[in-house]
């Protein structure tokens, strides 16, 4: 996908360096040398180094390097940023340090680019909130349509907890404590009195009679019917001792 991504690396990565010119004999090299993030000594010379201070992070140093690549993709090059937490006299912190790729056109500077990577957990929160308390992916639609009207109701819903979150009144159920500042999660549990007040916008049900019943002249089409997918885990089974 041609679209600028910021990707978290584990620490224990081996990468290459960009390799050398073609020296006129044999192969082409396609990887220069091992960068191994666990090793300080396989780095190169970052090609910038900033420190700053963050007001929830503290003292923070950002080093970044240029024209990194896995083993497998010698031919994607990737910027790797090193976000390490200081302690007030400059010395490195007993915390991990955050290893970040960034592969695109257009690389934000270093002292936005590690924001933009934290803003992901909030959106992460969404998604679960999204699925297990506002039943994002419960209902079993038919069309694709059907499934983008279901999905465009599910951040008008959010809204409309963030917004009403002033007006509610806070419903603990008997094993929750009361919170001084309700989440979206707790005003859906509380809006219900809400709701009660200003009714719904839907007509009353109509008196049940007789149905007029199909057309005659509308044709009826069979709902399309779609394969199962269906995964299966294989297990292993033990092999049996053959008697001697």
């Amino acid at each position: 996908m041609e679209v600028d991504k910021i990707i978290r690396l584990r620490s224990n990565l081996c990468l290459w360096t960009a390799p050398p010119e073609y020296s006129g004999r044999g192969r082409r090299r396609i990887h220069g040398r091992k960068f191994k993030l666990l090793d300080e000594s396989t780095w190169d010379e970052p090609a910038q180094t900033i420190e700053l201070e963050d007001e929830k992070l503290g003292r923070l140093k950002i080093r970044l390097w240029y024209e990194l690549h896995l083993r497998k993709s010698p031919l994607h090059p990737m910027s790797v940023i090193l976000v390490e937490r200081l302690k007030p006299d400059g010395s490195k912190r007993i915390a991990k340090p955050m290893w970040l790729a960034f592969i695109g056109k257009s690389m934000p500077s270093c002292t936005e680019i590690f924001q933009y990577y934290l803003r992901r957990f909030g959106v992460d929160h969404w998604y679960r909130f999204a699925k297990q308390r506002l039943h994002w992916t419960l209902p079993k639609l038919s069309t694709p349509e059907q499934s983008d009207r279901w999905s465009d109701l599910m951040p008008l819903i959010t809204w409309q907890l963030w917004l009403a979150r002033d007006i509610v009144k806070d419903n603990p159920l008997p094993w929750q404590k009361t919170a001084p500042k309700l989440t979206p999660g707790r005003v859906a549990q509380s809006i219900g009195a809400i709701l009660a007040v200003i009714h719904t916008p839907a007509k009353p049900p109509k008196l049940r009679g007789k149905s007029p019943g199909w057309k005659p002249e509308q044709t009826r089409k069979r709902r399309i019917n779609y394969p199962v997918v269906k995964k299966r885990t294989t297990t292993r089974t033990k092999k049996q001792p053959q008697p001697a």
